[in-house]
């Protein structure tokens, strides 16, 4: 064979095995595409769930939203819960738009923020009761508390309304006419054994439970001391004003992810999850 064929056949066998080397990457790249596809298919599918962010302070509610997540997967959302360690940052994240929702809060508190933070939040749906109440560590009743005795109350309006009112409501003070929870002690009129109203930050009245003759408590404040509702020497008619509820902003209340968060939140597995865990200190409000 001279130069020339010899040239030939290795540009010829040369051609050829590179023909064959890029039919084996094609069928190489054909089967991860094949992969891939199942892969972004599974992606698009994930990609199509509707996410949405809720802040919450307290791990009684977290836990409920921890509850009803297979609800809402089913359902097509992705729900990524936010905790927080106090009952301010739930309300500035959301009218900031850091989270889709929140909750943790009653009506009243609510609006109080909106009062003084030019806030566009609105209540979608409330989920809770909890038994607000008066505990004390020295005494059995409220006919047992001593004159002047000292009560502490949180330091917030909408709390201290509250407070004001339970009492109010009790017999143990007299409020002017019309205030109602949105007394503060300037408000009150008659009070026949001079007690002392002690303003404290919520999250701090549980350390007051050794140092006064009573102090308010939700059941969140009380658990850590072992005490339930039933402990309480006082409590306070239920009031809607006052259930735990869903809130969002005026922007997004109807948005479809909000307003099925709110159906899981009012659902059965929530009423099973009360039930099951919180029997004693919480009572639907759906």
């Amino acid at each position: 064979m001279n130069k020339t064929n010899k040239k030939s056949l290795k540009q010829w066998l040369g051609l050829t095995m590179l023909a064959v080397l890029m039919l084996a990457l094609a069928a190489c790249s054909s089967e991860s595409s094949d992969g891939g596809v199942q892969g972004d298919s599974s992606a698009s599918q994930e990609g199509e769930m509707q996410q949405i962010k809720v802040a919450s302070s307290l791990s009684a509610m977290v836990d409920m939203m921890e509850a009803i997540k297979p609800v809402l997967e089913e359902d097509g959302i992705q729900l990524e819960i936010v905790s927080v360690s106090d009952n301010i940052q739930p309300n500035e994240a959301l009218n900031n738009k850091e989270v889709d929702a929140n909750f943790f809060q009653h009506k009243v508190f609510m609006e109080q923020y909106n009062e003084n933070n030019d806030g566009n939040l609105v209540m979608v749906t409330p989920i809770y009761h909890i038994i607000y109440g008066g505990y004390s560590k020295k005494y059995n009743s409220i006919e047992e508390l001593p004159e002047g005795a000292t009560i502490g109350i949180p330091n917030d309006p909408a709390n201290i309304g509250r407070s004001l009112a339970m009492f109010a409501e009790n017999g143990m003070i007299t409020l002017k006419d019309g205030v109602g929870i949105n007394a503060l002690q300037s408000d009150i009129i008659e009070n026949p054994k001079n007690y002392k109203f002690q303003e404290v930050d919520l999250l701090m009245l549980g350390r007051a439970y050794d140092d006064v003759d009573m102090v308010t408590l939700y059941p969140a404040y009380a658990s850590p001391l072992g005490l339930t509702p039933k402990d309480a020497i006082v409590t306070e008619a239920l009031d809607e004003e006052f259930a735990i509820s869903l809130v969002a902003r005026e922007d997004n209340k109807d948005a479809e992810v909000i307003q099925k968060l709110a159906a899981a939140l009012t659902g059965d597995e929530a009423r099973k999850f009360i039930e099951e865990n919180h029997a004693d200190t919480m009572i639907p409000a759906f």
